[in-house]
């Protein structure tokens, strides 16, 4: 006699969740979008909110989902949407001074996902997207240092340092968003079980 799984068991491959999982992909997507627009215009590399949808995208999504969130953001602007800073949109962006920063986007959400889904804990949340923000500072001043600055010191300063106040304070909004909403809700319906 064979046994078929209830319908429970099988959720992870249902419409339902397959839907849910694209549209909640597609929202962080479009919100990475908002926060290139919400800027302060600085050379070479401008403030944005970018890093702080792109560390909620792993938490809230997962690894799997929070990278596939970014690699549409990257993929939407590459391919002629205005979503980069400035409205901006097109493969120059992506080898541009700020090229080194949208690489490290998906992975640095994959990492985000990866590590919280160790610990939800609040400081286990911090931690893992520190690590996520020095991906993603670290790739973006070994990209300006390597194609643009050619000085290690300059790009250090200019795309590191000069970050680090204004990120400190999304990635403390981040984590108690994050640390809040997930106490509520603990497990999305975007993030793959």
């Amino acid at each position: 006699m064979t046994v078929l799984p209830k319908a429970s068991e099988v959720r992870l491959f249902s419409i339902d969740t397959v839907a849910s999982q694209t549209l909640w992909v597609a929202a962080f997507a479009a919100l990475t979008a908002v926060g290139a627009r919400i800027e302060i215009p600085h050379e070479p590399v401008p403030f944005t909110l970018q890093t702080l949808v792109v560390l909620l995208a792993g938490a809230f999504l997962g690894a799997r989902n929070g990278a596939l969130s970014q690699l549409l953001y990257l993929a939407a602007g590459t391919l002629g949407a205005p979503v980069f800073a400035l409205g901006t949109f097109g493969i120059a962006r992506l080898i541009g001074p700020t090229g080194g920063y949208l690489f490290a986007f998906p992975v640095a959400a994959a990492l985000v996902g990866y590590l919280v889904d160790r610990n939800r804990g609040l400081l286990w949340s911090i931690v893992s997207m520190a690590s996520g923000l020095a991906l993603i500072f670290g790739s973006g001043t070994l990209f300006l240092f390597a194609f643009y600055l050619h000085d290690l010191a300059a790009a250090f300063t200019s795309g590191f340092l000069l970050f680090s106040w204004w990120d400190l304070i999304k990635l403390g909004a981040a984590a108690m968003t994050y640390h809040e909403l997930a106490r509520r809700w603990p497990r999305l319906p975007a993030r793959a079980s």
